[in-house]
């Protein structure tokens, strides 16, 4: 896959670092130096550049900017065409944290108010549960049993593709349906980030137990 980051933070990097060796990568933001920085350390030919260029070279675009500024990198971007037939992956978490409780966007996610934004393109919530080193960890594993990593979209197609890639960083997809669904997965995120922030440790995570499995 060509996957397309807009964004170079701490997110940006730990997903990049499990996809580098599979797929073909760009990062790209409003500072090209750090962008530059992260594709070096990464290596393997690693592209960068704008937030443009990378909405143009991905097939996968991942928004991995801070919550507050996901509408602004759309637009820097180019705006909902931009995004156009391309699955858009929404990692972010619009928790506050004056009190930790997740931002409504008149009544839907963050992530419904993206597919508002662009209408054409596929989002998928994936990846938003954890914080950076989880996704650093090889594989993420927690009691014997790999880390369930929870998704949910419109589009089939694009959730086929976000599942290789969650399984790609090591762990196990699971598919819990229509985008609607990360109204759950939000404030779900926002409990480990409460957490997190009253000391627990920084691989504090929520895990799907199944006896079956």
């Amino acid at each position: 896959m060509k996957i397309g980051f807009i964004g170079y933070g701490s997110m940006a990097e730990a997903l990049a670092s499990k996809w580098v060796e599979k797929h073909s990568l760009f990062i790209g933001g409003r500072n090209r130096e750090k962008a530059e920085k992260l594709a070096k350390k990464l290596g393997k030919a690693v592209e960068f550049g704008s937030e443009k260029e990378a909405a143009s070279f991905g097939d996968v675009v991942v928004l991995a900017t801070p919550h507050e500024a996901v509408f602004d990198a759309i637009e820097a971007a180019g705006g909902s065409d931009a995004f156009a037939g391309k699955v858009l992956l929404d990692i972010n978490n619009p928790v506050e944290l004056s009190d930790f409780l997740a931002k409504s966007y008149d009544g839907v996610s963050l992530a419904e108010a993206i597919a508002k934004a662009v209408p054409n393109a596929h989002v998928v919530k994936a990846f938003n549960m954890c914080q950076a080193k989880v996704w650093q960890m090889n594989p993420p594993k927690f009691d014997d049993r790999l880390l369930v990593v929870m998704y949910c979209g419109d589009d089939e197609k694009a959730k086929q593709k976000i599942a290789v890639l969650i399984e790609d960083v090591g762990c196990e997809a699971k598919d819990i349906g229509d985008l609607k669904y990360s109204r759950m997965l939000e404030p779900a995120a926002a409990i480990v980030i409460k957490l997190l922030f009253s000391g627990h440790g920084t691989y504090t995570v929520l895990n799907l137990i199944q006896p079956e499995v």
